[in-house]
């Protein structure tokens, strides 16, 4: 996964499936664009001006839970 904020554009682009072709395009908010390949698994999210909607886009907090044993 790859996180860019583009400061001249004001957009932060997230990246799931790196140099995957996006088929389609979906706004489904605006300024919320979604990318999908050709099977529809979701390629990368994108945030058009993102400064108005992320208070903080200077740091990047990544979590990831503990998995559950079987």
């Amino acid at each position: 996964m790859k996180i860019r904020y583009d400061q001249d554009m004001d957009a932060l682009t997230i990246t799931f499936k790196q140099n995957a072709p996006v088929d389609e395009s979906d706004e489904t908010r605006p300024g919320v664009i979604l990318d999908y390949d050709s099977l529809g698994e979701l390629v990368s999210i994108e945030i058009l001006n993102a400064s108005e909607h992320i208070a903080d886009l200077s740091t990047v907090d990544y979590q990831r839970t503990p998995q559950r044993s079987a």
